[in-house]
């Protein structure tokens, strides 16, 4: 059974910063991609950033050159950095594991941005 337990949200005023960690437990092994997602009240569930096994990322462009995501692969952890953060990226993050065909999700965090 593979687990997804995320932290570090909270609340930062516009320019600030935040990190996010989620920790994956089970067995993995092999490939995978562990990344974020996030979801603000009314609208869908989208990319923030994801990372390989093998190290390669990708961000979507709303977060490029602020948000810089990377892992341990030995703690099957992966880590949200979020700088010069604004309003809206005010939203609950999501921590996901994609595996062996399967899609595993965290339980979520709020991060909230103050102007």
């Amino acid at each position: 059974q593979v687990q997804l337990v995320g932290s570090g949200g909270g609340l930062v005023q516009a320019g600030g910063s935040l990190r996010l960690s989620c920790a994956a437990s089970g067995s993995i092994f092999g490939f995978n991609v562990m990344g974020w997602y996030r979801q603000a009240p009314g609208k869908q569930r989208d990319l923030v950033a994801h990372i390989t096994s093998s190290g390669s990322t990708n961000y979507a462009d709303a977060v490029k050159g602020r948000f810089t995501i990377s892992r341990d692969n030995a703690k099957n952890t992966v880590y949200l950095q979020m700088n010069s953060l604004k309003p809206e990226d005010t939203a609950v993050y999501y921590c996901n594991l994609k595996f062996s065909t399967r899609n595993y999700w965290g339980q979520g965090t709020q991060v909230t941005v103050s102007s």
